[in-house]
């Protein structure tokens, strides 16, 4: 997935309960619980930041090394879009 990252329309309803997301894929009816790392991934999947700065603001969030976080963050990325609920243009 290259480009802005959005949420797919349409494809997913999703839920806050307290500190969690709960995200439903409509297609597969997959259930996805998102807290922490996960849920600041997915409040920043808004259609303004590629992966790099998706990337960029959690590490600034987090105070961590973008390097370091970089794999886990594409690997969730990836399983989002595999899932039909994110995708690039």
């Amino acid at each position: 997935m290259k480009g802005l990252l959005r949420k797919v329309p349409g494809k997913l309803s999703e839920t806050a309960i307290d500190d969690e997301i709960v995200v439903m894929s409509l297609d597969s009816g997959d259930f996805f619980s998102l807290t922490g790392t996960g849920r600041s991934t997915w409040l920043l999947i808004d259609g303004s930041r590629d992966r790099a700065a998706l990337i960029a603001a959690l590490a600034t969030e987090y105070a961590a090394d973008a390097a370091l976080i970089a794999p886990e963050i594409e690997a969730f990325l990836d399983e989002l879009g595999a899932a039909g609920l994110i995708e690039s243009g």
